[in-house]
């Protein structure tokens, strides 16, 4: 996927350093600036500050140094990463995380230029901790506006591209798990945000449906309680249970999962951007935030999308009136979206497939 622009004028920096942590979709969401910096500036020396969970996903990207921040070690988690990068200067920090807890983590990166977001989209202390911001606009979805951080060092992200390394261990698991080329759907059923969380019986309505029509599922997540409450929920309401994957796998063989499987059914979640960086199509469900900021980047065809009509039930105002990034997260905001609604995406998937 590309935009016209032109390369950088600017000669390339020596060491710039990266900080978003968290979360896995937004994380997920930094690979194309990632991989537009090693196309311009193949010498310069990439440090990301990332997640401990997220540096799972993503920290067996070749050219980048990784620093882990552990969030659940308080105060200690903060200082190991200050540690790291003790005696060390950048020619650029990218501060792309707004929150408080990451505003104070970059006053441990020295550096002369500390880019960050534009006064509206700031908060927590942000705009005390920078000395740059890129571009001011609204509508972006949440990759373009992390990519737009190479726009202070003379670039544009032309290209989105993640090439995410999955080992053949996770491929050889995925395998196990899905074998042969029968047609699937992937359900995962919960997002970190509950409030974003579709009815376990209706997931279970769409899962009978899908299997009614030769299809295979598999229900997958991770090994939080709530994920495994939500993965009970639905396996009970089925009539015909699916095979539970829910946490078994990990974010690599999640990432395998995906490549073997032709739908992924999910809500606002990380696995909706671990799929669509996959290449697999995904069929979210969209009610309490706006497909066109986070729902899956390169292609929002098989979304159920009432956000429109969840502003107005809600907020008493069309989506075209809420500032840009406003979320719903309402009870009952996700009843919004019927079985019929996903069911319909489904067939319509499948017809442009031809897999009727």
């Amino acid at each position: 996927m590309s935009r016209d622009s032109s390369p950088s004028p600017l000669p390339a920096p020596a060491a710039l350093c990266l900080l978003r942590t968290s979360a896995i979709g937004d994380v997920t969401h930094v690979v194309p600036l990632v991989r537009t910096l090693q196309q311009a500036w193949p010498q310069t020396a990439l440090t990301w500050i990332v997640g401990k969970l997220e540096r799972k996903l993503v920290g067996d990207i070749e050219g980048v140094e990784f620093v882990t921040f552990d969030k659940g070690a308080g105060r200690a988690g903060m200082r190991a990463v200050w540690n790291a990068l003790h005696g060390r200067r950048f020619d650029a920090l990218l501060q792309m995380q707004v929150a408080l807890r990451s505003n104070l983590l970059s006053l441990g990166v020295r550096a002369h230029r500390r880019i960050g977001y534009d006064p509206a989209r700031s908060k927590d202390l942000h705009g005390l901790v920078i000395n740059e911001r890129i571009p001011a606009r609204s509508g972006e979805h949440v990759l373009d506006a992390l990519g737009s951080f190479c726009e202070p060092l003379g670039m544009k992200q032309t290209q989105v591209r993640w090439d995410i390394p999955v080992p053949e261990e996770a491929h050889a698991w995925a395998a196990q798990q899905l074998p042969g080329d029968t047609p699937t759907l992937l359900v995962s059923p919960t997002s970190s945000h509950a409030l974003r969380n579709w009815r376990p019986e209706r997931y279970a309505a769409v899962v009978d449906h899908v299997l009614s029509r030769g299809w295979r599922v598999a229900l997958v997540g991770g090994p939080s309680p709530g994920e495994r409450a939500m993965a009970d929920a639905v396996l009970g309401a089925c009539k015909r249970p699916p095979p539970d994957l829910t946490g078994k796998d990990t974010l690599k063989r999640m990432l395998a999962m995906c490549s073997r499987a032709q739908l992924l059914l999910t809500p606002d979640s990380g696995p909706m951007h671990m799929a669509n960086a996959m290449g697999t199509k995904v069929l979210g469900l969209h009610a309490a935030s706006n497909p066109n900021r986070s729902g899956p980047y390169s292609d929002r065809r098989w979304c159920v999308d009432k956000y429109d009509e969840a502003a107005r039930r809600f907020l008493g105002k069309p989506a075209s009136e809420l500032a840009w990034g406003t979320k719903i997260e309402r009870p009952g905001v996700m009843d919004l979206i019927g079985v019929d609604d996903v069911i319909e995406r489904f067939e319509a998937f499948v017809s442009s497939r031809g897999l009727a």
